[in-house]
Parts: C-alpha cells; structure tokens; sequence
C-alpha cells in the first residue's frame, strides 16, 4: 500500500496513575507518577448522573477523546470517529453471560444497553452532539493498528479531521481465564490533514511489531490495548519510527517527522 500521512493536532490519555498525556509524556521521559491521581476517569462530556453510571469502558473512552479534542482545539461535534476496543467492556460481557445461563430474566436493561461494542461510540455522539459517523473496531491484538489505518483512511477519503480512540478493561470472571486485560487503559489522538503538530507517515509491511520496553509499555502490559503504548513512548520521546501489530503476520510502521 501507498504511505499514508497525517499530522497529530491532539492527544488524550489515561492509565491507572496516570491520568493524562502531560503526565504520561513526563512519565515516558523519566518521570514518576503524579500525587493523587484519580481512581477512574470522570469524563464531563457526560451530565453528572451518567457520569457517575457509566461503565469503565465508556468513562475512560470519553475521557480520552474529550482531551484530545481539548488539545486540539476542535469542536467534539465536528468530528467523524473512530472507536477501538479490543473487548468492549469485559465486566459487562462477563456480568451478562453468568446472567444468561443462570438466571436469564434478571439480566439489567442498562447493563444490556451498555454491553453492546459500540457503546462508547454512541455515548460520544450522544454527548458531545455530533452527527458525523461514528466507526466501532475490533481486531485481536491487531485493533489499534487498524484504527489507526481506518482513521487514516477516512483522511485519504477527504475528511479534514477524524478522531481516533482506543480503550479497554480489566477481564473478570470466567472470562479472565481466557483473555489477559489488567487494567483500565485508554488514549486518543485527532489525526489532521493539515496542520501543527507531529507528522506521521504509515505503510503495512512484513515486520516484526515493537517491543514493549518503554516506560509506558512497562506501566501497563497486560491491558489488552496496550500494543498501542509503543506508539505513545515514542511520541513523549520523538522517537522516529514504530511497527505495531496489523495481524496475519504484518506490521503497521509508523514514521514520525516531530516539529
């Protein structure tokens, strides 16, 4: 495939102890963790009492996306999106199959109206008023790098500006002992044709993906999203170039052009 290009014009972010990209950067670089991080995320796109019923899954993909378009200085309205989530919100998931096999009637209507994988999408839209089209992906191990290539794509398609968030949950239950998330992890980038900010340039090749060995990689390698940390580390420390899991054996590399 040709290269594919955008400048990031906005970042968001947030890890258990880390709670947004000025932390997390200074974290990547060397520093510690911030004194009184909050627990979880309280994303203000939301009225106060959603705020306080939405799951984690939907709290920290908000949460993230709100402050990448805060750092972009872009209207959340304007903004067709992309959300990625490798599992959605794995407590809901586990909540409803227990409920279902054991006692099917008393499954929650808003449990069961959050469970859906394109939750946090909807809330999004719903929040911040935006009518543009809202993408929910899902690939494994791979789902960020497709994200990004969607979100990228979209740009090559003519829009001006997309978002793009990723975000997952701890897996419990049954289904921790399938999956492996630990956790609560999300970040956000918008992605502009034009403008400030950092320049990346992408292709599919045979690689190999990145390893994990910087410090944000190190804070959080069991949640399921974190195969998109590599990309983070180097933005905080403007590393030139990244290769991120795209699946079937082939890496999205990520070259960077930092101002």
């Amino acid at each position: 495939m040709s290269a594919l290009q955008a400048r990031i014009a906005g970042i968001g972010f947030w890890a258990n102890g880390l709670p947004d990209w000025p932390a997390a950067r200074a974290f990547a670089r060397g520093g510690g963790l911030p004194v009184d991080a909050p627990a979880k995320p309280s994303p203000q796109l939301l009225a106060p009492n959603e705020r306080r019923r939405a799951p984690p899954s939907v709290a920290v993909a908000l949460e993230v996306a709100l402050a990448a378009c805060q750092d972009a200085g872009v209207d959340p309205a304007s903004l067709p999106s992309v959300f990625a989530s490798t599992h959605g919100d794995l407590g809901i998931t586990d909540y409803m199959c227990a409920t279902l096999a054991e006692s099917p009637t008393d499954i929650s209507p808003t449990k069961f109206h959050n469970s859906v994988h394109n939750a946090a999408a909807g809330y999004w839209t719903i929040g911040a008023g935006c009518t543009r089209a809202a993408t929910a992906i899902s690939a494994h191990g791979a789902t960020f790098a497709q994200g990004l290539l969607e979100a990228l794509l979209q740009l090559a398609g003519g829009e001006k500006a997309v978002l793009l968030a990723a975000y997952d949950t701890t897996a419990v239950g049954l289904l921790g002992t399938m999956t492996q998330s630990e956790g609560l992890l999300g970040a956000a980038l918008v992605l502009v044709r034009e403008g400030d900010g950092p320049g990346l340039s992408i292709t599919l090749q045979d690689d190999t993906a990145s390893g994990g060995e910087g410090a944000l990689s190190r804070h959080a390698p069991r949640n399921a999203m974190a195969p998109m940390l590599p990309l983070f580390d180097a933005l905080a420390n403007a590393a030139p170039r990244v290769a991120l899991d795209a699946s079937g054996g082939r890496v999205l590399a990520v070259e960077f052009a930092h101002g």
